[in-house]
């Protein structure tokens, strides 16, 4: 797969009112390219930060099993209401991975939940208490490697990032890379180029125009 890609910013599946004002999913075209490039019809495709779904539903259409594990209980009722796999989707948090009965995974294709340098609250967390960006980044490696055990042995791992720009820039995309790296084997990253309407925050978002694509596999 080039290293290098283009596409269009565009979220095609309508969602509720009550979620449009922080819209951060998966662009569909994207989360398409990377199934097909990354695993084969009947595959397991799971996504531990599941959102608002749309991996699920995208690996559901191309004949693929997916799996998601999703904090938010609001977010997992819609997943819940819209995949014809009901059941396939937990309410749950990812740092309890080892909780859940999970099939193993032939991709992990998902996008953490974002922290700034100077945020002090945790987004791993169902309180949002008091945190800290290296805790964060601990807590991350931690999720990714219990993850080791819920791969197949050829499995792919993708995390969606970006680096944080506003008053101090966070380089959040290196620090997860550096730390995942620790736990999974870094294969090299894919920088997604986004063309779309710009309303001062970058067409991508969080100051940037692009956001990348790590690459990993199983240990």
């Amino acid at each position: 797969m080039r290293t290098f890609i283009v596409l269009p910013m565009k979220r095609e599946r309508e969602i509720p009112q009550e979620f449009q004002k922080s819209d951060n999913r998966f662009a569909e075209c994207l989360v398409r390219l990377l199934i097909e490039e990354y695993s084969n019809p009947g595959d397991t495709v799971l996504d531990v930060f599941a959102g608002l779904g749309t991996v699920l539903f995208v690996a559901e259409s191309m004949g693929r099993v997916p799996y998601g594990i999703e904090l938010d209980v609001n977010r997992f009722n819609f997943i819940r209401e819209n995949l014809v796999t009901k059941g396939n989707i937990i309410h749950g948090n990812a740092r309890k991975i080892d909780d859940y009965n999970l099939p193993k995974a032939d991709l992990v294709l998902t996008s953490p939940p974002f922290m700034k340098q100077t945020s002090r609250h945790d987004p791993l967390a169902t309180d949002k208490k008091d945190g800290y960006y290296s805790k964060y980044l601990d807590e991350l490696s931690g999720i990714f490697k219990k993850l080791n055990g819920f791969l197949n042995p050829d499995a792919y791992v993708i995390l969606e990032v970006s680096n944080l720009k506003g008053e101090e820039i966070t380089p959040l995309a290196w620090d997860i890379s550096r730390e995942v790296s620790k736990v999974l084997h870094f294969k090299g990253e894919i920088v997604v180029g986004w063309e779309g309407p710009d309303y001062g925050r970058g067409v991508f978002g969080y100051g940037y125009d692009h956001s990348y694509c790590l690459v990993f596999r199983k240990f």
